[in-house]
């Protein structure tokens, strides 16, 4: 699956691109277009990784370690700095630390997002997810799962009778989420084999066109199917390998953007309020350049010399935090002892003492592997070959 590092590559450089750089007539909304359509992408990547874990392992504990390990070392250390910077009350401290800070208000204001920290209305979203769909497998393990189709058709039909074609209200987007989430489901068999030989014959560019114009103000009606336009895109890129399109998101580029996106994302809206976003729009995006080079140094020093070193602990908590849990680790299967399964079980006369060029070799190996999982879980985390998460 190692094609949805090109999509989250490929999100991330169309929000960046919507948030910095000046892209066609103003009148088109295409910087409006372009940050909805890569925000869309990262939400069936984060839903579609999420449940993709969650079926396999239901222990919920151990999942938000995990998933708290990732993304609020950076997001609380941001939070800090812009918090102090605005100089806000502390009822906005709270909302922001607690992650609600995008949900509306009753005394005029639209939420508690300050201009250094409005791009985090969709952390804030994730945040709420995570401990929404952990509640969800806590009640109904596995089954509750199965819930998440209709929840989020659910929430696009509320959409859809409130006229609202994109929002940072938890609950005018989080169908988007909810539709990876289906995506997950599909994918990995739990409709059947036909709902997910389907994704086989899904026109790519055609459906690819298709979202991209549901992005637009322009699109009007088909906003309101642009998290199932997106399910389809991003499906059939993993049921259809040897696409063009697929191939594209290969490009080596994409796959290292993928890599540092989150401390992309969480990051560069902060720059813009230093040198290296002031001045007159023609010294601004001259600067731009610039701009791009520290925000990707930046990044990439937040993601593999700050953020990796939580990852990896949190891998650890979450298994702690899982055998906490584990309430009957001791129990086997009954086994009827004979004669018959004492000798199967009992080993060759070769095999009871292994020789020293052996014992060293199992030992370079056991070594070889634990480095192996460590650099996979930094990998699968920061987006490199994890959807979201």
């Amino acid at each position: 699956m190692s094609v949805l590092d090109g999509w989250r590559g490929l999100s991330i450089l169309l929000v960046l691109a919507a948030h910095l750089l000046p892209l066609g007539p103003h009148s088109l909304l295409l910087n409006h277009s372009a940050g909805v359509f890569g925000m869309v992408i990262f939400f069936i990547l984060s839903g579609f990784l999420i449940t993709s874990f969650l079926l396999k392992d239901q222990r919920i504990g151990g999942f938000l370690v995990k998933r708290f390990c990732r993304v609020l070392p950076l997001a609380w250390l941001y939070l800090v700095i812009a918090l102090v910077l605005s100089v806000v009350p502390l009822s906005k401290w709270a909302s922001h630390m607690l992650f609600y800070a995008n949900l509306p208000l009753e005394d005029g204001f639209p939420n508690d997002l300050l201009p250094m920290t409005e791009h985090l209305w969709s952390l804030c979203m994730e945040l709420q997810f995570y401990v929404g769909v952990a509640l969800l497998v806590a009640m109904l393990p596995k089954r509750g799962l199965l819930l998440l189709p209709f929840i989020g058709m659910a929430f696009t039909a509320l959409r859809w009778h409130d006229g609202v074609i994109a929002s940072s209200i938890s609950y005018y987007r989080i169908d988007e989420i909810l539709a990876g989430c289906t995506l997950a489901l599909v994918y990995h068999g739990v409709f059947g084999v036909r709902a997910r030989d389907f994704l086989r014959i899904v026109p790519l560019w055609p459906v690819a066109v298709l979202l991209a114009f549901s992005s637009m103000p322009q699109g009007q009606w088909l906003n309101f199917l642009r998290p199932y336009l997106a399910l389809l895109l991003v499906g059939g890129s993993l049921m259809q390998p040897t696409s063009l399109l697929v191939r594209v998101l290969h490009n080596r580029m994409l796959v290292f953007v993928a890599g540092i996106s989150y401390a992309l994302y969480v990051i560069h809206p902060m720059l813009t309020f230093t040198w290296l976003g002031s001045g007159d729009v023609i010294v601004k995006y001259l600067k731009r350049p610039l701009f791009f080079a520290v925000l990707f140094m930046l990044a990439y020093g937040s993601t593999f010399y700050y953020e990796s070193w939580f990852m990896k602990r949190g891998k650890r908590w979450a298994d702690k935090v899982n055998g906490w849990f584990d309430i009957r680790p001791w129990r086997t299967p009954a086994v009827a002892v004979t004669a018959d399964v004492v000798a199967e079980a009992a080993p060759d006369e070769a095999q009871l003492e292994p020789t020293a060029a052996e014992a060293d070799a199992t030992v370079d190996a056991e070594d070889k592997t634990g480095a192996d999982d460590d650099l996979g879980a930094v990998k699968a985390s920061t987006g490199a070959p994890n959807a979201l998460r």
